[in-house]
């Protein structure tokens, strides 16, 4: 067929390009050996074509990931040009600036060439783990504490493995198998890519995926102008202020948007600076969230790919904590880099408040590091989640992560996996914000260390002290609280838990949205029923609402 595409066919080949991303991420699970990726979705798969330009994600992959991503492809051809790329090689690095903003996430580039030609590229990115250095955490110093650093690099050669690069890393590692199985894995992911283009591009007779993509740009590009031509245009300005290394340090986080026909233009002036723990957030990760603003705001239905992200610049001081330069720790940099969304959020609820969400209880990390009661050494992350925030026009779900997408992961497959075993998870009773639409509320976790042995806990928490905000007259979500054996545990600590001890996890709330006295009955009723709130929490927070449901139980029972 011809190398220009009309519509039709572009939107065809358009969905060929997401479902085989979506065949990498089954691939990646499928193979994977932790139970980060396999059950909690910690991972991203993406396609770009013969230029580097972003083609297509896997639909259940990171947000934070997918942002990444493009940066991470040019990063890489950068250090190894497209010209040195033979069929065969494969590229990996784990460098924060290059990829997810820390040390702990293999990025995977795979050069896809047909008949001799580089046609494509499939890239594919995973948390592992173990890296080196002192272990997850965020208590680093600087980058080096934080493990093996490795610039980009061919891992394959020619189809060969680089022994080298094996070698570097397993010697560098706690858990030689969970992490390069999955290594592997990634590998894995990207080949199926590399046999889907090729089956791809013979079907319609394409030399490469660059006519492909210059259609699919072409008509992301008109949709999008389309919608910016009907929001407000001007500067928007927002500012927060979160939780530092402890509750009692805060950081301020600020940014100034520009919305015109160009797109979107953040800038970062006005935020805190770096500081000595790792919790800083390189500049491609506060990209990556900026695009998901972006895209959720005026592209939420439109497939990801480059033209939507060829409509967000960015700015930011150097060394403010979102745009942190080498050497300094980021190895929990996705604790202040999520707050990125709500700040954004915040800045624009006036101008398009249809468009935007309340604040979310957030996730809760654990990483815990030990051995099972079967003798298997293992680094793995709970992932616990509070309340998603409310909409203008809909409540926030309970129990959901925002504005990032980790699973939780089974009970089942948890406790067989770590000898931690569950106690107690339930919906967090009266924890939602109030509003016309409500927040989400947040859960209850109980966990036990049953290992006979003690287990290493590094926490990552955020919500301890500044709650999810309510939008539009909402009010604020619960706050998140972290126990251990009774005691306060710092949200962001390292810990040793003794053979049973027991950590409980009281998650935050999200934000309500609007005013609580315009909350319908009907969802009050709904929410009693459930169980996600109390009569007590309705008198406080809709005390109109209480009455007339009082006096209908009056009437009731004077019948």
């Amino acid at each position: 067929m011809q190398e220009k595409l009309d519509s039709i066919d572009a939107g065809i080949i358009w969905s060929r390009f997401v479902s085989i991303a979506d065949e990498m991420v089954s691939a990646l699970v499928r193979t994977s050996f932790s139970t980060m990726v396999r059950e909690s979705g910690d991972y991203s798969c993406m396609l770009f074509d013969a230029k580097g330009r972003f083609l297509s994600q896997g639909t259940a992959s990171v947000p934070s990931f997918t942002g990444t991503g493009p940066a991470t492809l040019s990063g890489m051809l950068a250090h190894i040009p497209a010209d040195t790329l033979a069929d065969g090689d494969v590229l990996l690095t784990n460098d924060p600036w290059i990829g997810t903003g820390h040390v702990y996430d293999v990025n995977i580039v795979k050069p896809i060439f047909r008949n001799g030609r580089l046609v494509a590229y499939a890239l594919s990115v995973s948390h592992l783990a173990d890296i080196g250095g002192i272990g997850y955490g965020t208590g680093a110093r600087d980058n080096y504490e934080e493990g093996i650093c490795i610039p980009p690099v061919k891992l394959f050669v020619r189809g060969e493995p680089n022994k080298f690069v094996f070698d570097l890393i397993e010697a560098n590692v706690r858990f030689r198998d969970l992490v390069i199985g999955d290594i592997y894995s990634n590998v894995a992911a990207c080949n199926v890519a590399a046999a889907a283009i090729d089956d791809l591009l013979a079907e319609y007779g394409l030399a490469d995926t660059v006519a492909a993509a210059d259609a699919i740009f072409e008509l992301t590009h008109h949709a999008i102008c389309d919608v910016l031509r009907t929001l407000p245009r001007g500067e928007f300005a927002g500012s927060l202020s979160v939780e530092g290394v402890e509750d009692d340090a805060l950081i301020n986080l600020a940014v100034r948007i520009s919305v015109s026909p160009e797109g979107f233009a953040f800038d970062f002036r006005g935020t805190s600076p770096v500081v000595n723990r790792g919790i800083n957030v390189p500049l491609c990760y506060t990209r990556a969230y900026c695009y998901f603003t972006f895209k959720t705001i005026v592209a939420s239905n439109i497939p990801n790919n480059q033209a939507v992200l060829d409509f967000v610049t960015i700015a930011a001081p150097d060394n403010c904590i979102l745009n942190a330069k080498r050497p300094y720790a980021t190895g929990g940099r996705h604790i202040l880099g999520h707050y990125v969304a709500p700040l954004v959020f915040g800045a624009l609820a006036d101008a398009v408040p249809m468009q935007v969400q309340a604040d979310s209880g957030m996730i809760c990390q654990i990483n815990f590091r030990g051995r099972s009661p079967q003798g298997r050494d293992y680094s793995y992350i709970l992932f616990t989640s509070g309340g998603y925030g409310a909409f203008a026009d809909l409540d926030g779900r309970p129990v959901l992560p925002g504005p990032s997408n980790m699973i939780g992961i089974p009970v089942e497959i948890w406790e067989e996996n770590t000898g931690i075993s569950f106690l107690r998870k339930e919906w967090r009773i009266d924890s939602s914000g109030a509003g016309a639409f409500q927040g989400g509320a947040g859960q209850v976790v109980e966990l036990r260390n049953d290992t006979g042995a003690p287990v290493d806990a590094a926490f990552f928490a955020s919500r301890t002290s500044r709650a999810a905000r309510g939008f539009a007259g909402g009010i604020d979500g619960a706050l998140r609280v972290l126990s251990l054996d009774g005691g306060a545990v710092a949200p962001k600590s390292r810990r040793d838990v003794a053979p049973g001890s027991v950590i409980v996890l009281e998650e935050a709330g999200g934000g309500g949205f609007g005013p609580p006295e315009r909350r319908a009955l009907d969802r009050i009723r709904a929410d009693l029923d459930s169980g996600l709130t109390s009569l007590e929490y309705v008198r406080n927070h809709y005390p109109e609402q209480a009455r007339v449901l009082e006096a209908e139980a009056s009437a009731v029972d004077r019948r």
